[in-house]
């Protein structure tokens, strides 16, 4: 008796563990979040914040908008995590990288320093397009290392790649 119930119940197990061998594995939470943030982050530098007016569509500096200033080649880059939250909280006073951080150089957020101590030196810093929240500057961070910063000129696999499909400028741009 107790031999025949054992083997019904490694017969059972043997049953449930090759019902799960055909079946995809459960996809990675943390991949999935990074994967998601990442998206929101792409979202954000297309849209919202509207970066791609000044640093290009695909961060290389060639601006979208011709009436908006030259922004940095963020391809080239080197800036880390840390760096990139602070510039696009902060901005770049005296140059044209706004702050987007509603807060920024009203209190000592940003260096230490006030909208004050940037008229008495002289700096002008410019209005962004729309302010961006803790998480959005974090998301837009992220999207940045993923997809931007340190990979090098753009090519028609990065752009398949930067946009997640064949868009068409990939073809446009970087015709076979």
């Amino acid at each position: 008796m107790r031999k025949r119930r054992w083997t019904r119940m490694m017969v059972g197990a043997g049953l449930l563990a090759g019902v799960g061998l055909g079946m995809p594995p459960a996809p990675d939470p943390v991949v999935s979040a990074q994967t998601d943030t990442v998206a929101a982050g792409g979202r954000l530098y297309r849209g919202k914040g509207d970066c791609q007016a000044c640093h290009g569509w695909a961060g290389d500096g060639r601006k979208m908008n011709l009436q908006m200033p030259d922004g940095a080649n963020l391809r080239a880059s080197t800036l880390t995590r840390e760096q990139l939250v602070f510039v696009i909280k902060c901005g770049l006073p005296g140059r044209y990288m706004p702050a987007y951080d509603r807060r920024a150089y009203v209190d000592d957020r940003c260096l230490g320093r006030t909208r004050a101590d940037l008229d008495r030196m002289g700096l002008q810093l410019f209005d962004p397009p729309a302010t961006l929240q803790n998480r959005e500057v974090e998301r837009l961070a992220d999207f940045l290392l993923a997809k931007v910063v340190g990979q090098g000129p753009m090519d028609r696999q990065k752009c398949i790649d930067f946009w997640g499909e064949e868009a068409r400028v990939c073809r446009t741009e970087f015709p076979d």
